[in-house]
This record gives structure tokens, sequence and C-alpha cells, in this order.
């Protein structure tokens, strides 16, 4: 594959353009206290900063960050291969490149057949591209792998979670493994709160296999669910034991509209 510089898709609309601007609002989403966590993984929401940002920076800002990330999200846009992952290159953002880490990517796809190099389903993702900036203002220099996951199939999700897990220790590296995904879409507040309790619960207990059942039976309508079961399958895999939920909002906390919200859950999922 050729080297492929991603440009931005929605910079100025889910999150400031300005670099300088940006900068500011990330500086103060992630003005946190507590103690720092090393996570294994954690799941952060996607949705516009103005939205969101509280809590994705809540998560960003707990963490010990690493050098090295695998970003797991949800296909929106339907466009490529049902698992896509970009193995060279780098994503531009107003803060600058993010480098792809290529020889992780290439592990990764050994042990994950169904695992494509593809970039069309990653061209107009916002689920991932909203990471970056957070990385890229409190780590000096990293590398990620970017993964699209638009399949619901259990199996496919555990297996790229194993995948992961296998890639990782044969680094030796330290690598958070980032699930991105917002919570319940678009019912009201209070439904959407107890749907989402149910959903966290069973990331909280580390049980992709109970989050799953949730997400099906439940209709919890969590975009990035298979991207979370294969942070969850990957983590444990590495020794997880416990999760922390570090905050939750639904979008009715901001714009007071409490008829149709989504949710967002910041989880750290740690040894």
């Amino acid at each position: 594959m050729e080297t492929f510089v991603r440009m931005p898709a929605v910079a100025g609309q889910f999150y400031p353009a300005n670099a300088d601007t940006l900068l500011r609002a990330l500086q103060t989403y992630t003005n946190v206290s507590g103690p720092k966590l090393h996570a294994l993984g954690t799941v952060v929401p996607h949705a516009g900063y103005m939205y969101s940002g509280h809590v994705a920076g809540a998560v960003y800002g707990r963490l010990q960050l690493p050098d090295r990330y695998v970003i797991l999200c949800p296909n929106h846009t339907g466009q490529g291969d049902p698992l896509a992952i970009m193995s060279e290159g780098s994503w531009m953002t107003p803060l600058g490149e993010a480098r792809i880490d290529a020889d992780l990517a290439r592990r990764i796809m050994n042990g994950m057949p169904v695992l494509h190099d593809d970039i069309e389903a990653q061209r107009h993702e916002h689920a991932l591209e909203v990471q970056l900036p957070f990385l890229q203002s409190l780590v000096k220099n990293f590398e990620f792998v970017p993964i699209t996951v638009g399949t619901s199939r259990y199996e496919h999700l555990v297996a790229l979670g194993d995948a992961i897990a296998r890639a990782i220790e044969s680094r030796g590296d330290d690598v958070l493994i980032i699930a991105s995904s917002d919570m319940n879409h678009y019912e009201t507040d209070s439904t959407t709160r107890v749907k989402d309790r149910k959903a966290i619960d069973k990331v909280l207990a580390l049980d992709p296999a109970g989050l799953y059942e949730v997400v099906t039976k439940e209709r919890v309508t969590m975009c990035g669910f298979g991207p979370t079961i294969a942070m969850i399958t990957a983590s444990r895999a590495m020794g997880a034991k416990s999760a922390e939920l570090i905050r939750y909002a639904t979008s009715g906390d901001v714009s007071g509209d409490r008829d149709a919200v989504v949710g967002y859950a910041g989880i750290a999922v740690t040894k």
C-alpha cells in the first residue's frame, strides 16, 4: 500500500479547526484531578467536543499515557471493509501529523485474516479522528494503529481482540487500546441512563459476552459496542482485572434537551 496521509474530515465540525483554539479546549477538558491510572484499555466517546469532550478529556486526563495506541472505532459511514485497518502512513489534524505504527499493524493483521488493509473505511470516519487531538495535546510523540469495526459478528470481535493482545505482547511495548464509542442514542434522558447503566455494568465486569447480550436484547444503541468487545477481550488476555467508570453524561446535560439524548461514558480498564 502506498504511504497515505489521511487528512482531517471533521475539523471545524466536531472540534475546532484552529490549532490554538483546539489546544485551549483540550487543556480545559483534560484538567482533572485524581490519581493516574495505568490502563490496558479504555472506552471514550466521540461526539462533538461541546457535548462529549469533557467526558473524553476526563479519561485522558486520568491516564498514564504511553507512546503506542490501538484505536478501535465503529464504521458510521458504511464505506470500506467491515473490518478495516490502515497499516501505513499517518493522519493529520490541526495539531499536526500522527504516525501509524506499521510494525504493530502488520502483527495484528497477521493474527486476524479477515482484517483488511482499507483506507476507504477510514477516510471519512469521525469516531477515530476526534481521539487524536487529545493524544497530540498530552503526548509529545506517539504512534497508533487505526481499526474500523463495521461488523457485529461476535466471533470476529473476540478474534480481533485476541489478535490485538497477541500482537501487543509479541512486541513487549506499553500499548493502550482505545475503544471509541458513544452510548445509547436518541431516546429520553431517563431511558438512556437506564440502558447505558446496563451496558456500563457489563464493561465494568469485563464481560464481553454480557455486553453483547445486553446491547442486543435491550436494544442499547451503543455504536461502538464492537470496538468495546474487542478492547475488553484484548485487555483480559493481557491480565486486566478491573475497570472504573471515570465519567458519565448525556447530551442533555449540555443542550438541556432531555427528550432525545446521546449517552457518553468514559471507562478505564486496568490490571
